[in-house]
């Protein structure tokens, strides 16, 4: 069973940095053709693709965060993390981890991922 775990969201001050951690059990990038990403959904507004990763290493990144949020992952540790810098406000949003064993045809499209977590809360304030 695929279980996906989000953590160190919280509340900073527009700016400001954090990191999120994905951790996953029960899913590997061993699959060869694995993907996993990072959306976000904030109060009204559908969930976005933020960034996503292939286990052959490519990546894609929103426009509206490039430049700004960068994707990592460490296999030994099956953990995928999102490096958030620069924060805004409009970047207030639950942010969810997504996995899925063979990557979409658009990295950042939130219907071709089968596996997700529930989300950790970032607050940016002004």
């Amino acid at each position: 069973q695929v279980q996906l775990v989000e953590s160190g969201g919280g509340s900073v001050q527009s700016g400001g940095s954090l990191r999120l951690s994905c951790t996953a059990s029960g899913f590997t990038y061993s699959y060869t053709y694995a993907c996993m990403g990072w959306f976000r959904q904030a109060p009204g507004k559908e969930r976005a693709g933020l960034a996503a990763i292939a286990s052959a290493g490519s990546t894609s990144v929103a426009d509206s965060v490039k430049g700004r949020f960068t994707i990592s992952q460490d296999n030994a540790k099956n953990t995928l993390y999102l490096q958030m810098d620069n924060l805004k406000p409009e970047d207030t949003a639950m942010y969810y981890c997504a996995a899925v064993k063979r990557c979409p045809w658009r990295l950042l499209a939130q219907g071709g991922y089968s596996y997700w977590g529930r989300g950790t809360q970032v607050t940016v304030s002004s």
